[in-house]
C-alpha cells in the first residue's frame, strides 16, 4: 500500500501500464456493467442545473430515462449513479461512429457546462471508495479495457501518467507530485 495524505493506494496501481484504446474497446465502459457510473452529490447539482444543455447532446432513449426518473439512480449499496438505459447504457452515452461517449463531457467541451463528466468516469479504470478516516484508490481490472492494458504495456505508459490530470483533479497537485514521488523513488 502506498499512503499519501487521507488516501491509501492498491499496489496494483503503482506497477500498472494502462492507455485507453477507444478504438478497440468502443467506450465499453460506459455501457457494460450493472449500474450506472457512480455520482458525487455536487456532480448530480450540476446535472440537474444543466440538464437540458447536456440533453442536446443526448440520445432520445437517455432523455427518455432522465424525464421519467431524473439524473441519477441508486446502485444496490444505495450509492448514487447514472440512470440506465434499458439496463445497459449509461442514460448520457451517444454513439459517435460505433464508439459510446459521453454527452456531459461533449456539453463540457462545447462550453455548455462546467461539469468535464462524473469524476468516477474521468479516473476509470480507477475506483475511489470511502472509509472512515481516509480514501481507498484501487485499479479495477475489468477484461473490457485489455486493449488499454495492452497498448499502455506496449508503448510504456504507466496509470498513474495516464490518469495525471483527472487524479489532480479529484486530489489535488500536491497530492498527486506526492504520488509521482512515491512511486518514482
Amino acid at each position: 500500500m502506498i499512503s499519501i495524505d487521507d488516501t491509501l493506494i492498491s499496489e496494483e496501481f503503482r506497477d500498472a501500464r494502462f492507455c485507453c484504446d477507444v478504438q478497440k474497446c468502443l467506450g465499453a465502459c460506459c455501457v457494460e456493467g450493472d449500474a450506472g457510473a457512480p455520482l458525487e452529490e455536487d456532480e448530480i447539482s450540476i446535472l440537474e442545473d444543466y440538464i437540458e444543455d447536456i440533453k442536446t447532446c443526448m440520445t432520445e432513449d437517455g432523455i427518455d430515462v432522465i424525464d421519467a426518473n431524473g439524473v441519477f439512480d441508486y446502485d444496490t449499496d444505495g450509492s448514487y449513479v447514472t440512470p440506465l438505459v434499458h439496463d445497459r447504457d449509461c442514460a448520457f452515452v451517444y454513439y459517435e461512429n460505433n464508439i459510446a461517449r459521453c454527452a456531459i463531457e461533449k456539453a463540457h467541451e462545447a462550453g455548455k457546462i462546467p461539469l468535464q463528466k462524473p469524476i468516477s468516469c474521468h479516473l476509470y479504470p480507477v475506483r475511489v471508495s470511502k472509509h472512515k478516516g481516509f480514501d481507498a484508490v484501487n485499479y479495477h481490472q475489468w477484461y473490457i479495457c485489455q486493449p488499454a492494458r495492452t497498448y499502455g504495456k506496449n508503448h510504456g505508459i504507466y496509470l498513474y501518467r495516464f490518469l495525471k490530470e483527472p487524479l489532480i483533479r479529484k486530489f489535488g497537485e500536491d497530492w498527486y507530485n506526492k504520488l509521482v514521488k512515491e512511486i518514482e523513488k
